[in-house]
């Protein structure tokens, strides 16, 4: 098997949206709990934007993740994080993590990250990279994030208690309370490109 390697994505890896859309679905019916649904659209324009995570095995699609923002810039979110069961269980979820979380404190350094999740794995990696449960009323108001919760099996349960709670855990991270993220030279050169476009 070839090594695992886990990068910025940018259009050429659009070619893997459909297979990312594919596991994203299967592991929601897996696990019997909400991951919102995205547009391949939606994905292909994150990896267009460097505001994607992939992981590969040479030419194999092995993991991905991707960031947004909300709020102008105030709040971020890692999101849609997926290992392809080939891959699971050596460590690629938390390395994806680890890159999307670097990624979002470079970018965005004073912005608040969130993230909401009905996973015990990433709770997990949440609490080592410094993230605190907190109550969804700390989380954006950016009704356009809240939108995103249309695709997942529990909106109703969200809508019900009016965005007060849901099926997920809210997480968030505050970088006031840590030091500056540093990205390799060659990826900000490439953020850089972009953000003055």
């Amino acid at each position: 098997m070839d090594e695992i390697q886990i990068i910025v994505a940018d259009s050429s890896h659009e070619k893997y949206v459909d297979i990312i859309l594919k596991t994203i679905e299967d592991a929601a019916k897996v696990r019997g709990t909400g991951i919102a649904k995205r547009s391949k659209e939606y994905i292909a324009t994150k990896m267009r934007e460097a505001k994607a995570v992939i992981a590969l095995s040479g030419d194999r699609f092995a993991g991905f993740s991707y960031i947004e923002t909300w709020g102008n810039k105030h709040y971020v979110t890692t999101s849609g994080l997926i290992v392809h069961p080939d891959f699971r269980g050596k460590g690629i979820a938390k390395k994806i993590k680890n890159l999307t979380f670097t990624l979002a404190r470079t970018r965005w350094p004073h912005a608040k990250i969130f993230s909401l999740t009905s996973g015990s794995a990433v709770m997990k990696m949440n609490t080592q990279l410094g993230y605190n449960p907190v109550t969804f009323s700390d989380l954006t108001d950016d009704e356009a994030f809240w939108r995103g919760c249309e695709g997942c099996v529990n909106v109703d349960i969200l809508k019900r208690t009016h965005r007060k709670y849901c099926i997920c855990t809210a997480m968030l991270y505050d970088p006031e309370d840590h030091f500056p993220a540093k990205l390799p030279n060659a990826v900000l050169e490439r953020i850089k490109e972009l953000d003055n476009n």
